[in-house]
């Protein structure tokens, strides 16, 4: 009976809050001086966004920076030393190069497949068909994609019967089947391609956003100049979607540096596969060194701060030009 007491509550309350507080800062706002109302009215709406976001945003941050600084049982300060492991520990910089690859390959990947979809799939009958068929992997989470592309790589001895549809094809040919997912370096790639299965459908369904909204007349007029149709690519349809390409990249580039379940859950990090994020997942749960998993955390944020900026500041050129 409480649950349900609760839930009335919640579906009562909440709105009822929502409808009390707006009320409110009217009514404080309208006892103020005409001139202040515009300047005040704003941060009294967003008030409670702002208070949300500083409690389960800015806390955390500063809070994992403070514990980063701290020994393994939070109890003593360290200073800089959980950093100086995790730029210079030898399983930090194989995770590391790892995420350099997945950051290169799996963001450069994921793009250009999507883009070359988009562009094969723009204004033919089949259209909605295909994009939805690549776009479908999206539907399902990274650990259920580890899962399904692990039995997809999985190995037996060429004596025994291949349950694995890869080696399957492959023993089929008379070819050897392989362990895909042991064999360094090559099963970082074999990782990454589940990582671009996933996000080129993403990708593919912005860019095609991006390539509906040029304008055929432009694309009309640079064919009677006598652009052929890969000039129309190169010098109209891609300077056109450089914004849009860019959000896409940055998505991506953000997925990259934070990867971690297809990781954990195809090989668990071993056989060199290990990156940045299960690292910090190792430190934190299993060996219980909150400084060095704190530092990992935070090596992790600095990373993406820039890309974030970059994001920022195109958006602002973008605004400034409408």
């Amino acid at each position: 009976m409480d649950r349900y007491v609760q839930l009335v509550l919640v579906l009562v309350g909440v709105p009822a809050a929502l409808v009390g507080y707006i009320g409110l800062v009217e009514w404080v706002v309208q006892r103020l001086p005409d001139k202040r109302q515009p300047q005040v009215r704003p941060w009294l709406w967003i008030g409670p966004a702002v208070a949300l976001l500083t409690f389960f945003l800015v806390y955390p941050v500063l809070n994992t920076v403070y514990l980063s600084l701290l020994n393994a049982k939070s109890t003593a300060f360290v200073g800089l030393v959980n950093y100086g492991y995790a730029l210079t520990n030898g399983d930090m910089l194989l995770a590391m190069r790892n995420n350099v690859l997945w950051l290169v390959f799996f963001t450069g990947v994921t793009v250009a497949l999507g883009l070359l979809i988009a562009v094969l799939t723009d204004r033919v009958p089949y259209e909605a068909v295909a994009k939805a068929l690549i776009f479908l992997p999206m539907a399902i989470s990274s650990v259920a994609a580890g899962v399904i592309w692990k039995f997809m790589y999985d190995y037996r001895p060429a004596s025994q019967a291949q349950t694995g549809t890869l080696n399957a094809i492959v023993s089929s040919f008379g070819i050897t089947p392989q362990p895909w997912l042991i064999q360094q370096p090559w099963n970082n790639g074999f990782l990454i391609f589940v990582g671009v299965w996933m996000m080129a459908g993403f990708a593919m369904v912005i860019l095609s956003a991006g390539l509906k909204g040029i304008s055929d007349e432009v694309l009309e007029a640079a064919r009677v100049d006598g652009a052929n149709e890969w000039a129309v690519f190169w010098q109209i349809k891609i300077p056109l979607l450089g914004s849009t390409i860019a959000v896409v990249t940055t998505t991506i580039v953000i997925a990259a540096l934070k990867t971690f379940d297809i990781v954990y859950v195809m090989t668990s990090g071993n056989f060199g596969t290990d990156v940045v994020a299960r690292r910090m997942i190792e430190e934190l749960f299993s060996v219980r060194d909150y400084g060095r998993a704190s530092a990992i955390a935070v090596i992790l944020l600095l990373a993406i701060i820039p890309i974030m900026i970059i994001n920022i500041q195109r958006f602002r050129e973008q605004e400034a030009i409408r």
